[in-house]
């Protein structure tokens, strides 16, 4: 699962709670500007003990930790000259080692004594394109299929820094994360999303999104079938 790189780990832990910051557009409140974590940290079925969401749509159980991927860091340097250091996201983890290629919706892995699953893709937000000061940000993200992920916890416990992504069980080996970003976003393919609605581990607003596109596929078929024909 590693393709090749070194084995992967903990780079760096974040977490934090609502705050007001500043920019050009005037002061704005979130949770995403996160503090670097040294030592062991708890992590409860809630995620990580004093990390909050500032907006109620964020965090919850299916998504107690948010992972950014050391390979997306270095990504955007090499390809656009974007330097942003780890944390710079908002993400709980930062993992090196490891690309999400190789990470699957219901993969299960142990971090430290944590025993956590991963439940789905992270979406881009309004927030990430504000801290990162790029207006493009959530655009660039999904055309380049570089989006992070979430993971829920199936045993509370403590992690930190250098502990390493040990696999323990793959339930699918089809849904990758950036497979799972490409039907919804960028090439849709109906047979994928109809998978995506049985995946057990799966969040249940990835399936509510998967059905949407599914019938708006359903609806232009349909519509493309019964329309007219052009008799010139």
């Amino acid at each position: 699962m590693s393709d090749g790189l070194a084995a992967p780990r903990i780079d760096a832990v974040f977490a934090g709670g609502p705050k007001t910051l500043q920019d050009d557009r005037g002061p704005w409140r979130s949770s995403i500007d996160k503090q670097p974590l040294t030592g062991p940290v708890e992590v409860t079925p809630r995620g990580i003990v004093g990390d909050k969401a500032t907006q109620r749509f964020y965090g919850g159980p299916d998504a107690a930790l948010c992972i950014h991927l050391a390979d997306h860091y270095a990504f955007w340097r090499e390809r656009y000259g974007i330097d942003l250091k780890p944390g710079a996201v908002g993400e709980n983890l930062t993992i090196s080692g490891l690309t999400e290629d190789n990470i699957f919706v219901g993969d299960i892995v142990r971090l430290g004594s944590v025993l956590a699953q991963v439940s789905g893709p992270r979406v881009p937000c309004a927030n990430q394109a504000r801290h990162v000061h790029r207006k493009d940000w959530v655009k660039l993200s999904i055309r380049e299929n570089r989006t992070g992920l979430y993971m829920r916890i199936l045993e509370p416990g403590t992690l930190q820094p250098g502990d390493q992504w040990l696999p323990v069980d793959r339930r699918n080996d089809t849904a990758s994360i950036p497979a799972i970003n490409d039907c919804m976003y960028l090439h849709f393919d109906p047979a994928f999303a109809e998978r995506m609605l049985h995946m057990p581990a799966l969040t249940a607003w990835w399936k509510q999104q998967a059905a949407g596109k599914l019938a708006e596929h359903k609806d232009f078929e349909a519509n493309s079938l019964f329309a007219p024909s052009d008799s010139r």
